[in-house]
């Protein structure tokens, strides 16, 4: 799992006109959960381009006050008009603890079934992956290199690894459905219309 390094600066003051200053200052209020007790404080907008606007899920390591705070990203809060990040919520990692995140699907090989005119649906972008963060996987790969026109491959087909997929085993996360061309074809090979 790849991290992306950031640092903080405490605050002193915890409230909306404080919060308004910072972002007014280009500066984004957060708040690190799962420690003994939670933590606030304000990063530069820039420096969380990384970490909220990747396609990949990341640790990310918070450095505040000299001191490296390893954690996730667990909610933001962006505004209904503007999209200006406005609020972080990190949680703490710990390594005997484990975490769940969403963590991106990525599709490996070819179809024989979109080769034949087959189309490629993906339901599932990501998945809810449990495990202690040493197991967390970057990417859940999901091979297609079986799948015929009609077939679909579901949570539950998925390999075991070192980590728990906590979506439904029947979801379907990719499947190879007949394209329209594919459907004129077989009907004209069937004589009908």
């Amino acid at each position: 799992m790849k991290t992306i390094a950031i640092s903080g600066s405490l605050r002193e003051n915890v409230g909306k006109r404080d919060a308004k200053e910072l972002r007014y200052e280009g500066k984004v209020p957060a708040v690190l959960y799962g420690g003994k007790e939670q933590v606030h404080f304000a990063v530069t907008r820039t420096e969380l381009n990384d970490a909220i606007y990747s396609p990949e899920a990341n640790f990310i390591e918070i450095t505040l006050d000299g001191k490296a705070v390893k954690a996730i990203i667990k909610d933001t809060q962006f505004h209904p008009l503007t999209d200006l990040l406005l609020h972080v919520d990190f949680l703490q990692l710990f390594d005997d603890k484990e975490i769940t995140m969403e963590i991106p699907v990525k599709l490996a090989g070819t179809s024989p079934g979109v080769k034949m005119g087959g189309k490629l649906v993906q339901k599932l972008r990501k998945l809810r992956v449990k495990s202690l963060p040493k197991n967390m996987p970057q990417v859940v790969e999901v091979s297609i290199s079986k799948l015929e026109v009609g077939n679909l491959f579901r949570v539950r087909d998925l390999e075991k690894g070192e980590y728990f997929v906590t979506n439904t085993p029947e979801d379907t996360i990719v499947s190879v459905g007949m394209s329209r061309a594919l459907k004129q074809a077989e009907n004209a090979a069937k004589g009908g219309k």
